[in-house]
């Protein structure tokens, strides 16, 4: 079966009770057990198992080629809740370029647990295998990388942490399964940030973890995420689940603009850099269309004239929002040094672009006359 039909046919099976053909949303927190606690219809609890969380994980899981996978209630829950799970003490490698709440989760929460975290660039094949000879736990990959949208070699890293007797983590937010599939290249466990290209519009916070095997290790993560409680709300899963049926033609259009606007921007006098691995200038293009599909539909750019030059475009754009996020239907486009905190990495320079599936002409025009202002 296609990814396509996947997406609106895994976990989206009509209900057997009444026949709907869309999914039922089963708020319900308590489900009704035997006198010695016999579970009649195999749920208890709602933070332990619920129905349409049951559904959205399964969704998951098929469009990720997974074997398990668990939801979470935010993508940090789900990057804590994982993190957490290895052994106290454990080596852990990270990309320099990377979501700012996982760089201040290596921090400021997980030396707490005696973590040892390392950031590197890990699209420097030779700079990883050199970290990981101190012995390594798990590597964490994120491709392309948020916000200079760099593209690491997931089947090299997969090899490499193997060989090391380590896990290989993918954060697949930007591409999406319909665009990259970290398992079928060596990864053992996908990280999503629901709340983007799953969710779709902007309106439904929550985290998912996709498990190549479903082992001891993958059951000790369910199992951990079941005690602290930050399990995704059934609602919540229920618009998560609905996203996933448009999942495919969303992020078609979402590439095809992004795409277009990064040509534009390119051609700008006004700009020093595009990053956007759908380019040819990207210097890991190549690998980007071997293990993406497409370009994907998040691009960043720096200006000439530094920060008051990108702050003096943000501010003059009228069709994209400022505004933290992305993966919705609306564009958006936020200068990521501003809101990394009091030690931001990002370039002062730099915006990044949420391109989204409005007319891409009038994205187009958007930037030119925000350029010209």
């Amino acid at each position: 079966m296609r990814l396509e039909t996947l997406a609106i046919h895994a976990g989206g099976e009509y209900d057997p009770a009444t026949g709907a053909v869309t999914p039922p949303i089963h708020l319900a927190t308590t489900f009704r057990h035997g006198p010695a606690a016999e579970r009649i219809a195999g749920y208890e609890y709602q933070r332990e198992g619920n129905p349409t969380n049951d559904r959205l994980r399964a969704a998951v899981a098929a469009l990720e080629g997974a074997a398990t996978a668990i939801t979470c209630a935010s993508g940090m829950a789900a990057i804590t809740v994982l993190l957490e799970s290895l052994r106290p003490g454990a080596r852990i490698l990270i990309p320099d370029d990377c979501y700012a709440g996982l760089r201040l989760l290596a921090v400021e929460f997980l030396p707490e647990r005696g973590a040892q975290v390392v950031r590197l660039d890990m699209t420097d094949l030779p700079a990883v295998t050199a970290a990981c000879q101190g012995g390594v736990d798990l590597i964490w990959v994120e491709t392309p990388s948020n916000p200079m949208m760099k593209v690491s070699d997931i089947a090299a890293l997969a090899e490499l942490a193997h060989a090391h007797g380590a896990l290989l983590v993918a954060d697949n937010t930007f591409a999406s399964p319909v665009l990259q599939q970290p398992l079928a290249l060596g990864a053992d466990i996908v990280m999503h940030s629901t709340t983007k290209y799953f969710g779709g519009h902007s309106d439904v916070l929550g985290g998912a973890l996709a498990f190549a095997r479903e082992d001891d290790f993958a059951r000790a993560v369910a199992h951990r995420l079941h005690i602290t409680g930050a399990t995704l709300a059934p609602f919540s899963a229920w618009l998560t689940l609905r996203g996933c049926r448009s999942l495919p033609a969303r992020m078609a259009l979402h590439c095809a603009n992004a795409k277009a606007l990064a040509e534009f921007l390119t051609a700008q006098p006004q700009v020093e850099a595009v990053h956007y691995p759908g380019l040819a200038s990207h210097p890991a293009h190549a690998l980007a269309m071997r293990q993406m599909r497409q370009g994907g539909g998040m691009l960043s750019v720096q200006l000439k004239g530094g920060r008051e030059a990108a702050l003096g475009v943000a501010g003059a754009l009228r069709i994209f929002t400022n505004a933290t996020s992305l993966g919705g239907c609306e564009s958006l486009v936020e200068h990521r040094a501003s809101v990394e905190g009091p030690q931001p990495v990002t370039p002062q320079n730099l915006l990044r672009v949420s391109v989204g599936l409005e007319h891409i002409d009038d994205l187009i025009a958007d930037f030119a006359q925000a350029l010209k202002a």
